[in-house]
């Protein structure tokens, strides 16, 4: 788990990077949860689907502002809300930081 956060909510660029990479490697896991195709999940954050499937693949890092948007999707549903808690994805921490529950 990632306990390290700095004083008054930030990240530094090494917490960041763990938490995308983590986010990337679930991607198709919660994705499917969702029952959302590529296409559509590409649609919702603003990519082309060849992006996502590069994500997927581990072949492409994803931005921030990229993560964020993913957090934001998966955290609405309970299942995935609940996924990305269990694989350490949305952490308490993170979830503080963002101000709560999306």
């Amino acid at each position: 788990m990632l306990t390290n956060l700095k004083e008054g909510g930030l990240m530094n660029e090494m917490e960041r990077l763990e938490y995308i990479a983590k986010m990337a490697e679930n991607l198709p896991t919660l994705r499917t949860k969702l029952n959302m195709t590529q296409e559509e999940l590409a649609n919702l954050i603003g990519v082309s689907r060849s992006t996502v499937i590069l994500f997927e693949k581990g072949q492409r890092s994803m931005t921030w502002n990229t993560f964020l948007s993913l957090i934001l999707i998966f955290s609405k549903n309970s299942d995935t809300n609940k996924l990305m808690k269990a694989l350490d994805i949305y952490t308490d921490e993170l979830e503080e930081i963002l101000g709560g529950n999306q």
